[in-house]
């Protein structure tokens, strides 16, 4: 039988609703030409609520917001946002151009809270096209059914968890849910956190500011050879351009793989400033003597075991090819985010492009189906895209080159060229 869902027909759905699809929304609100319809899952926005760390911060500056790159007039930006809620001097006089990420999340309710074209509490179940109708059909688990022309995944990606702590058991947590698990951490004699990235840092600064009132060991295990600085000179940030986008969605696959991997610390690196408050707090942690933390680089971590409230953790010192091993009582995985292709893509497999090595063949206007205008992806195209693709700033740049391939014609205009230098030749 036929539903009210059923018989209307929408522009475009999109599913999930992190930062780059919540700015698809607002700027797609006052498009009359657009139809649009926004699922998600929880129940209202949150983003990273287990990193709110007191005096954490965004990495790019406020005009990396959901639209201003976009469309600077919006009402959906982030100085009106400060201006309705009556701090947009405090900002000012504050002189710091990147936003608490307190901050930033509240506004992004703010913004959520202004759309009519988001439905939360609804889980997406479903993805088939119907042939006749040539439209895409969304199942919920609400027993509802949406029909589209056109689909934008933004659906996020999920934490890492590395192979060797797969059911693993025990209370160990990803860096996700560190606020909610903080307390119970400092109960335990020992602490160790692995990874190397931002949100390890201010943990790792968190837990170190408060080891001598709780009186726990403190390990900070990585990988990598040194604990690195996220790389943020202005000729490097032109690779967040797009030219630098056509530069590398042009090359080979195995270049851009290749690429993938060389350029983690242009968008997973530490804060400079906090690498230094770091070193800064150690040293005068230590002038009362030694304390109890350990940094350990050149470390992977290979086998994990827990039995009696502690884990063993197995690692080798990758430049000397030495194993050794870590007991600890807490224990903290910075390992990022991975993208997971989301099940219910199943039934419109086939409609999808992938590349070699199995993930979604992206093409350069950001569809991943066999037409180039059915399907759009935001995020999880750094092998396609470089390290525009998680960049907030570029947000607005991916989704105003969206909305013309929806249209058929530019409403936002995209800039082509930006960029001093060369990259191609």
């Amino acid at each position: 039988m036929s539903t009210p869902e059923m018989a209307h027909i929408h522009d475009f759905i999109g599913i999930g609703l992190g930062p780059f699809n919540l700015g698809l929304a607002c700027l797609t609100e006052p498009i009359d030409e657009l139809d649009g319809l926004f699922i998600e899952s929880k129940p209202d926005f949150e983003w990273h609520s287990g990193m709110f760390l007191e005096g954490a911060h965004l990495q790019t500056p406020f005009m990396s917001d959901l639209v201003t790159l976009a469309d600077p007039t919006s009402p959906y930006s982030f100085l009106n946002y400060l201006k309705e809620k009556g701090r947009l001097y405090s900002f000012y006089i504050r002189e710091n151009f990147y936003p608490l990420r307190t901050e930033y999340n509240d506004y992004c309710r703010w913004a959520a809270a202004k759309l009519s074209s988001i439905r939360f509490s609804t889980t997406v179940t479903k993805v088939a096209y119907d042939e006749r109708d040539e439209l895409y059909t969304v199942h919920t688990d609400g027993g509802e059914t949406f029909r589209s022309r056109r689909l934008v995944l933004g659906t996020g990606t999920p934490p890492y968890i590395p192979d060797s702590c797969q059911d693993l058991g025990g209370d160990f947590i990803h860096n996700s849910r560190y606020l909610q698990s903080k307390e119970a951490l400092q109960r335990k004699k020992s602490i160790t956190l692995v990874g190397s990235g931002q949100s390890a840092a201010e943990i790792y600064y968190d837990l170190l500011s408060e080891i001598d009132v709780h009186g726990y060991r403190l390990n900070w295990v990585t990988r990598s050879p040194r604990f690195f600085p996220l790389e943020y000179t202005k000729l490097t940030l032109e690779m967040t351009s797009p030219e630098y986008v056509d530069y590398f969605h042009a090359l080979p696959e195995a270049t851009r793989y290749r690429l993938e991997s060389q350029q983690k610390n242009l968008f997973k690196g530490i804060d400079g400033e906090l690498i230094d408050a770091i070193f800064d707090l150690l040293y005068q942690k230590n002038l009362g003597g030694p304390v109890q933390t350990r940094l350990l680089t050149n470390s992977a971590l290979h086998t994990a075991s827990y039995e009696h409230g502690t884990y063993t953790l197995g690692l080798r010192q990758e430049e000397q090819e030495k194993d050794f091993t870590i007991e600890t009582e807490g224990l903290i995985l910075a390992t990022g985010y991975k993208y997971a292709t989301p099940a219910f893509l199943e039934p419109v497999r086939d409609r999808i492009r992938w590349d070699g090595q199995g993930r979604f063949d992206v093409a350069r206007n950001y569809s991943i189906d066999h037409t180039g205008r059915g399907i759009f992806l935001q995020n999880a195209g750094v092998h396609t895209h470089s390290i525009t693709s998680p960049d907030l700033g570029m947000g607005a740049y991916r989704n105003a080159y969206i909305i013309g391939e929806l249209l058929g014609s530019a409403y936002y205009p995209v800039e082509k060229t930006i960029a001093f230098q060369e990259f191609a030749v």
